[in-house]
């Protein structure tokens, strides 16, 4: 399966004094703290300004994906998190394979 999501906290962190606004409104540390578990699962995957998306199995693409939620979750009260997937069994790699397909009927479509 290809997993896309992109998760972000709101709110602020059970830590953070109660009505003090945050400094920094960019959520790039909670974000950093997602991929650096995606990246250290071993999965393939890729990352753009919008999600991130990994390539494997059901159980061990949302045991990521859960694992990434919650360390968003230490910046924030609350977290979103948004989903896409592309459930096709038997096949792998098409985290590039999509896309060589793709710039190849762009050549020929030219």
């Amino acid at each position: 399966m290809l997993l896309a999501f992109s998760v972000a906290p709101s709110g602020q962190p059970a830590s953070a004094p109660a009505g003090e606004p945050s400094a920094d409104a960019s959520v790039h540390d909670a974000v950093a703290a997602a991929v650096k578990i995606v990246r250290e699962s071993g999965l393939p995957n890729r990352t753009d300004s919008m999600f991130t998306t990994i390539e494997g199995e059901w159980d061990e693409v949302f045991d990521v994906v859960k694992r990434a939620t919650e360390a968003v979750g230490r910046f924030g009260s609350r977290v979103s998190l948004v989903i896409k997937a592309d459930i096709r069994p038997g096949y792998e790699g098409e985290l590039t394979g999509k896309v060589e397909r793709l710039e190849q009927a762009i050549s020929n479509a030219e």
